[in-house]
């Protein structure tokens, strides 16, 4: 009987961790041997608790408009080789959808986060879709309510401490309690609508950095931002300009900027432009 109950004591203790939301970095896992930042296992090296979610493709794309996302990916290079094909589809999608209604005024950048890679995984990616280039690849951390490495729930609700989840435009930057931040604005009813409210901003903190990800074996949480590190948020900030446009894709993702076949009228027209 005692050797049943220790583990159960031991499950509670870690409930009663995980509904204790805090801004700080949590800890709770061991800590690991030094090492570079990880990069995404194969699915065969993955427990079933880390195998990613499959990613839906866009319903009705044109075939032509999936070559040349396809051919985008290719042409990215080694720096986008974590960066899943079908969330770059997503976002590419999002990008030739948002951009003629005015809510997206920057054309040519795209920012896109996979919130269902692990955390220890360099998983945003900053695009010049002209240039075909990566100009930023970095870790983000996600929302403590979110999940531990990777995130697996998603609210928009206020005080929840979780990532919400959808297409974002790019707003004014401030001075805050984290320095240098930047606003964002949530596209995507009923999924991140709340963020300018709650204060989900782009930052940089001390537990999204690769050295804590050594010291720790996984980053620290934020309250629902998509916190970056410390040595690369001001490069970041400054290259999403106001009027960008960013995605945190993850599991559950639904948007009605996925439009396949109004994505691909507008990139017959104008392509990338």
């Amino acid at each position: 009987m005692r050797r049943l109950l220790i583990p159960l004591l031991c499950c509670a203790a870690g409930l009663l961790e995980l509904a204790s939301c805090q801004s700080a970095p949590a800890a709770h896992a061991a800590p690991r041997q030094p090492s570079a930042v990880a990069q995404s296992p194969s699915p065969a090296q993955l427990p079933d608790s880390l195998r990613l979610t499959p990613v839906p493709a866009v319903a009705e794309l044109p075939d032509t408009l999936r070559q040349a996302i396809a051919q985008l990916h290719h042409d990215l290079g080694p720096a986008a080789t974590d960066l899943r094909p079908a969330v770059l589809e997503q976002a590419c999608v999002g990008y030739l959808t948002l951009h003629p209604t005015g809510r997206i005024e920057r054309g040519g950048l795209l920012a896109v986060a996979d919130m269902d890679l692990p955390n220890t995984t360099e998983r945003l990616w900053v695009i010049d879709l002209a240039q075909r280039k990566v100009l930023h690849r970095s870790l983000v951390a996600h929302g403590q309510g979110s999940g531990h490495l990777r995130a697996r729930r998603f609210s928009n609700a206020e005080k929840s401490a979780c990532t919400s989840l959808g297409f974002y435009r790019t707003s004014g930057t401030y001075g805050g309690i984290h320095g240098y931040s930047r606003r964002l604005q949530g596209l995507d009813k009923g999924q991140n609508m709340n963020a300018f409210d709650r204060y989900v901003v782009l930052h940089a903190a001390d537990y999204a950095s690769p050295a804590y990800v050594r010291e720790h074996g996984h980053l620290g949480y934020s309250r629902g931002c998509p916190a970056l590190p410390p040595e690369q948020y001001k490069q970041i900030i400054s290259t999403v300009q106001t009027g960008s446009l960013l995605l945190l894709s993850g599991p559950g993702l639904a948007s009605r900027w996925l439009d396949g076949p109004a994505a691909g009228r507008r990139f017959a027209r104008r392509g990338w432009r």
